[in-house]
């Protein structure tokens, strides 16, 4: 190969990395714009609305918090008393004990005083059978209360079961480990109840992270920045994600994914669609794009809906070793659902899923990661052919850095304008001396674990969950 033919194929290449770059970075500035006016249309619609009127009201939509559990004696005590603690006025509580096989369901037995009985139970979605039964509270307190111990079948099956069981018209689906504020439901249901013209199937709100934070009888004391590098540079991730990503998806009726954490689904619509995928790691993300992708052939007018209330705090990874197992899961999960609805592809006929929505998943969210890998193969090629350009390179290197800092602290000033719930002086300082370094702390750990996501993929037929060892909410804080 002669030098000019060489050059022109660097050249070529060169064009293409720069054409994805800034097709990338004016994507985010173009989301970081609307996710701007969507929040501020928010506060100001909800400015006046009396949320006591619906969570004290008669006639409020039923709503069954549904959670799987399995091997959560840790926390299961305390988690339950959170979700039993919502002001809301029609509610159950179904916890799925999935087949544990520590003593979680002893423990919840004996704390709430549970016995067993016959339970109504519409078998419209396959699950494992049931292992012990059904359990209700012989204390009139604990009335709201239901547990199910069932054979082990995973995340996706213990939900499904809960779907069968539910009587109420709305499902809540939280991570049984997951600390759920006591307003959260009336302002989940909410978009459920305004919107007349639209069918709304699933709303989702801004998950944030517990760590070190001051939890006493499962109510969150006080919220503290967590003392872990890994844990405060993913308080930053979550920022960008939530405040800056969805709502700006959500405003756009782009939706493709609601937290497995905390979503809430129109329950007849997610028995309609098969309910959860128990075939796929990403169950929480198939979900949604199933019942988009039926409601859009059907020509129903739709909407997955988002606000910006920070209702939910999980436990987040504290060592990369863990962090990097729930990324390695999460990548999985994308391709797995990507690959399974491609037919939404650049497809007209699916409007904004077909042509915005999937397309940004695939490119920005799917391939990131692979053409950064091929990109910085590609710069150690040039670096032994010494066809480096250094000051190409160190600009690259430099905007690259800049927008990734500038985005952090779009979502950290986003942050202190609304909910501002760090609240201690000197927080927000630190969290802008984390923006300058959380490139370089938890970004290429990030990379390495949707790398070993691909391969485990396209190469590892053993499909596994991914470990995600917990303290413990209640022991976040010590």
């Amino acid at each position: 190969m002669n030098t000019s033919t060489l050059n022109a194929i660097i050249q070529v290449i060169h064009y293409l990395f720069f054409t994805y770059a800034f097709m990338a970075i004016s994507s985010y500035i173009i989301l970081s714009i609307i996710s701007a006016f969507e929040t501020i249309d928010y506060f100001k619609k909800n400015s006046f609305v009396n949320y006591t009127k619906i969570l004290s009201s008669n006639i409020a939509p039923s709503i069954s918090i549904i959670a799987p559990a399995y091997n959560e004696s840790l926390n299961i005590v305390e988690n339950v008393r959170s979700l039993l603690s919502n002001h809301y006025a029609n509610y159950d509580v179904i916890i799925v004990n999935d087949g544990s096989k520590d003593n979680s369901l002893e423990l919840l037995i004996k704390a709430y005083d549970l016995v067993k009985v016959n339970y109504l139970i519409n078998p419209q979605l396959k699950t494992k059978p049931l292992r012990k039964g059904v359990f209700k509270s012989a204390n009139p307190a604990f009335e709201k209360l239901i547990v199910i111990d069932k054979e082990n079948g995973g995340k996706a099956d213990a939900l499904n079961f809960g779907l069968n069981i539910s009587q109420s018209k709305y499902v809540a689906c939280i991570d049984v480990d997951c600390l759920l504020l006591e307003d959260a439901l009336q302002k989940m249901v909410k978009p459920f109840l305004e919107n007349t013209d639209k069918i709304v199937v699933a709303t989702g709100g801004v998950i944030r992270i517990a760590n070190n934070s001051i939890i006493k009888d499962g109510k969150l004391m006080e919220v503290n920045l967590p003392k872990k590098l890994i844990e405060r540079a993913q308080i930053l991730e979550y920022l960008r994600s939530f405040l800056l990503g969805r709502m700006a998806w959500s405003r756009l009726n782009g939706l493709l994914v609601i937290s497995g954490a905390f979503g809430m689904f129109h329950k007849k619509i997610a028995i309609q669609v098969g309910g959860y995928d128990t075939s796929t790691v990403g169950e929480d993300m198939e979900i949604i794009v199933r019942m988009r992708r039926q409601l859009e052939e059907q020509n129903m007018n739709y909407k997955v809906a988002y606000i910006p209330d920070p209702l939910c705090w999980t436990e987040a990874p504290d060592n990369y070793r863990i962090f990097i197992s729930q990324r390695n899961r999460w990548t999985r999960g994308t391709i797995e659902v990507l690959r399974k609805h491609r037919k939404l592809a650049f497809n007209p006929n699916y409007r904004n899923l077909g042509l915005m929505s999937y397309p940004y998943w695939l490119i920005f969210e799917r391939f990131a990661p692979v053409i950064e890998v091929i990109g910085i193969i590609y710069f150690g090629i040039l670096m032994i052919l010494r066809e480096v350009k250094w000051d190409y390179a160190l600009a690259f290197f430099i905007l690259a850095y800049m927008f990734t800092v500038l985005l952090s602290l779009g979502a950290i000033y986003s942050e202190e304008l609304t909910y501002h719930q760090y609240k201690k002086k000197g927080t927000g300082f630190k969290l802008v001396l984390i923006s300058l370094i959380e490139p370089f702390v938890l970004h290429p750990f990030i990379l390495y674990a949707a790398v070993r996501g691909n391969l485990d993929y396209f190469f590892n037929k053993k499909k596994k969950w991914g470990e995600m060892t917990r303290k413990g909410m209640g022991n976040i804080n010590k």
